[in-house]
């Protein structure tokens, strides 16, 4: 292999290497993932330690940009609901078509004024600007656990803008190219045809792939992602030969098919190209960083934040004003989608070539050009990252937390959820069963069926809202796993998690490790419990803590009594072993009938007393004929 080969694949490599580390790394540190990814890449590049220069790859750069972005587009549009498009289409219509208009006159004129360059230059900068994109806003938006009004529309701008972004930049770098009165002529033309084409393209493409994965034994068990993967490329490359620069409109609308139609697949599909789009962005992000240098980025100056300044604080709030006049949205709302305009992967790549083809072209400015539209995303994503949150708080558009999420509507699971509803708490059960969802309903407790592990349940239960969520499955391995996916996807203050036994499966150690507490303080059989209390071989019983209550974590009585619901005052939640329990407390415990004495004894040695006169207040109903005990993951 000839060593210009050499030099290539090692500035690959380390760049995709350098990126999962950096992503990894910011989302334990709950940063944003372009800032580390952008440090990283200054670092590594030729500025500062040297192990990655993209000129190494010559003209191949472009191509691997090109089918990266191919791929991140793609999953944007799967992710975008045809639903969500319609409830703010009216404002979104009008972000992407008189926003993008007035985001680029807008930013040339900050750099015609501002920076003080000529009018070829500062149209390509404003151009340049023009998008946000999903990969930069969609995290940040989870982050913030918004209105739906408001993230609906930030997400939808993400997705499509940068479509349109990309095209007008390459049509306004053909003609600054050439700029003669035929080529800017062509170039308004070519601008929509690229588009239509795209969409075009896009709209049969994306039924096409649809179509195939639905004819049974087509597509060989397993291969069904790379198959897609290399259609959406095929898909790019081939628009891309028709019609230069169509491809990224057509992928985006592909992904909006797709990912609205629904295949059997359609989990599988967001999965892996969710962890390739995590990929590819931090591969690109570092390699393209490491393409500025750091001087030129310094040589800016202060005109250079003062342009930056201007985009933040009079570009994007003018371009909202005019995009949402005659919408729903109030004064608040609209303020906030001004604040939130971060640039992402599509500025950083576009700003790249053009940076190249400028030079190849023998025309001047490109390198400052690059270095100010990354001056753009480093502080618009910092700013959207850092203040996003304490802005959305201070304009009360916040989702305030909606209670607790139990996975698995056994016996156990419905008198714990029964108990938390009585006294006002909002409670959803998750499960498959149908005759479990049916108990649950018959009790007035909201319930949903459907695999607690599926990111699309876990986004229609809206687990990222929730104030705490329990994992009550006889499965201690999908407890775990659950509570895990809880702390990813919307970082869930309380995760809590049965488990059946140390010896089993996952251990009080693991849910720790998940950020977890173990449910009921110990180890017990949610199966054996929930059979009892169908059977009515259990009830459950309200005591009060003495001066030194104990549950009991020792493993004692663990087949005689079992805490269920603490409360103090009107604070109720499920008992975890993080539950500190005072003199006065209630508790509510499921107590074996066969058993009784002994079990009462056993409560009476841990400091409690029975709650109050007469007979036990929270009563079990009488039991029902229902499904023989199942795996309600």
């Amino acid at each position: 292999m000839a060593a210009g080969a050499d030099q290539a694949a090692i500035t690959l490599a380390t760049a995709t290497a350098a990126g999962i580390v950096a992503q990894s790394l910011a989302r334990s540190l709950h940063l944003p993932g372009i800032v580390l990814l952008l440090a990283v890449g200054v670092i590594l590049g030729p500025d500062a330690v040297g192990l990655i220069e993209p000129k190494n790859l010559g003209d191949a750069l472009n191509e691997v940009v090109g089918f990266a972005v191919a791929v991140i587009l793609f999953e944007g549009g799967m992710h975008l609901d045809f639903k969500t498009f319609r409830r703010g289409q009216n404002t979104i219509r009008r972000l992407v078509t008189a926003g993008a208009l007035i985001t680029g006159l807008g930013g040339s004129l900050a750099a015609l004024l501002i920076m003080g360059w000529e009018l070829r230059e500062s149209v390509l900068f404003g151009c340049l600007v023009i998008v946000t994109g999903p990969t930069v806003v969609t995290p940040l938006l989870r982050r913030f656990k918004l209105k739906r009004s408001v993230s609906n529309v930030l997400e939808a701008e993400g997705v499509l803008i940068d479509a349109v972004g990309a095209v007008t930049a390459v049509v306004a770098l053909e003609i600054a190219v050439e700029p003669t009165k035929e080529n800017v002529a062509r170039g308004l033309v070519g601008a929509a045809a690229r588009l239509g084409l795209g969409a075009l393209a896009g709209l049969i493409g994306g039924f096409v792939i649809w179509g195939l994965l639905r004819v049974k034994n087509l597509i060989a068990e397993g291969l069904e992602n790379v198959f897609v993967l290399a259609m959406v490329w095929a898909l790019f490359q081939g628009t891309q030969a028709i019609i230069h620069e169509s491809g990224i409109a057509a992928v985006t609308v592909a992904g909006l098919v797709l990912g609205n139609l629904r295949t059997r697949l359609h989990r599988e599909l967001l999965e892996f190209k969710d962890q390739l789009v995590v990929l590819l962005i931090g591969m690109l992000f570092v390699l393209l960083a490491a393409g500025v240098r750091i001087a030129e980025v310094v040589a800016l100056g202060t005109p250079g934040l003062l342009t930056v300044a201007a985009l933040v604080f009079v570009v994007r709030p003018l371009t909202v004003g005019i995009a949402t006049m005659g919408s729903s949205l109030s004064w608040r709302e609209r303020l906030f989608i001004a604040w939130i305009a971060p640039r992402g992967i599509i500025a950083a790549a576009v700003a790249s070539l053009f940076a190249s083809n400028l030079e190849r072209a023998g025309i001047p400015g490109g390198e400052r050009l690059r270095a100010l539209v990354f001056l753009v995303i480093a502080i618009t994503v910092v700013l959207a990252g850092l203040t996003g949150g304490p802005v959305a708080k201070l304009l009360g558009l916040s989702r305030r937390p909606m209670g607790w999420l139990f996975l698995g509507a056994n016996a156990v699971a419905r008198e714990m959820a029964r108990r938390l509803k009585e006294n006002g708490e909002e409670v959803t059960m998750l499960d498959l069963s149908v005759d479990q969802c049916a108990a649950a309903q018959h009790l007035g407790i909201e319930v949903v069926q459907g695999n607690g592990l599926d990111d699309d349940v876990l986004e229609k239960v809206r687990v990222g809202m929730r104030a705490g969520v329990a994992a009550l499955t006889p499965n201690d391995e999908i407890n775990l796993l659950f509570i895990d996916k809880a702390k990813s996807i919307g970082r869930v203050a309380t995760r809590l998690a049965a488990l059946r036994s140390a010896t089993l499966g996952a251990t009080a150690e693991m849910v720790r490790d998940a950020g977890g507490h173990v449910l009921f303080g110990d180890d017990y059989d949610v199966e054996l419990w929930s059979a009892r209390l169908r059977n009515g071989e259990a009830e459950v019983v309200a005591m009060a803590a003495g001066a030194a209550p104990r549950l009991g974590h020792d493993g004692s009585g663990q087949t005689l009594a079992v805490p269920l619901i603490h409360q103090r005052g009107q604070v109720i939640t499920p008992v975890s072993e993080a539950t500190l329990i005072r003199q006065g407390d209630r508790v509510d415990f499921a107590i074996d009938l066969e058993r009784r004495v002994e079990a009462e004894r056993f409560l009476l040695e841990h400091g409690f007393t029975p709650h109050g006169e007469g007979p036990p207040i929270v009563e079990t109903p009488p039991p029902m004929k229902v499904e023989p005990a199942s795996d309600p993951t």
